[in-house]
């Protein structure tokens, strides 16, 4: 089964009405949001980053490998006349644009290899807010450790990765709880800024 089969199978079912919940570094910040500006979403699943952007008067491209879960997505943004675009995208294998966002969100997404992509894609001034879960390997998260971050590791993560470009503005890590269920989550959370010019 390959990645996007895997996700359109588990959003297949979903029901449409169900609340969606962005991240909750973005929930509880977005006094860092600009005012204006186009973000992104990547690997935004339900977009429930997206939704709240998008709410926040921000035009949002929301990018998944799941057209099952873009599909839910974009249904949702025309009911709520939302600007949200949707595109499929197999984050693996695409160049991102360059210098195109004021805002990009990444949550329960960890792929090492795409940070300086994701970096370059950000404006001068504009801000990268990620979430993800926190090793060790946990019961109610993915069974892989690569999808882990290690103690420290999103703190670290301008200079282990040649990005040096960005500030980090916040940092901060603890137990969230599942949208799913009461269970809750080691999570990591970190906001940067990329320098201006």
């Amino acid at each position: 089964m390959t990645p996007a089969e895997k996700w359109d199978q588990r959003y297949a079912n979903i029901d449409p009405t169900a609340p969606v919940a962005a991240s909750w570094v973005l929930q509880n910040h977005l006094d860092q949001l600009p005012f204006r500006g186009q973000a992104l979403d990547l690997a935004c699943g339900l977009g429930g980053n997206a939704r709240l952007l998008a709410q926040c008067g921000l035009p949002v491209d929301a990018w998944d490998i799941s057209e099952e879960a873009l599909k839910h997505l974009n249904n949702w943004a025309a009911v709520h006349r939302l600007p949200i675009q949707v595109s499929i995208a197999d984050l693996e294998q695409m160049l991102f644009p360059f210098q195109r966002f004021d805002v990009i969100t990444v949550t329960h997404y960890l792929h090492r290899a795409l940070w300086p992509q994701i970096v370059q894609a950000l404006k001068p001034g504009g801000r990268l807010f990620v979430q993800t879960f926190l090793a060790p390997v946990q019961p109610n998260g993915p069974g892989n450790p690569d999808f882990y971050l290690q103690p420290g590791e999103l703190q670290r993560l301008p200079r282990q990765t040649g990005c040096e470009p960005l500030t980090l503005n916040l940092y901060g890590q603890g137990w969230l709880p599942d949208n799913k269920d009461d269970d809750k989550t080691y999570q990591a959370w970190s906001i940067y800024q990329r320098k201006p010019r």
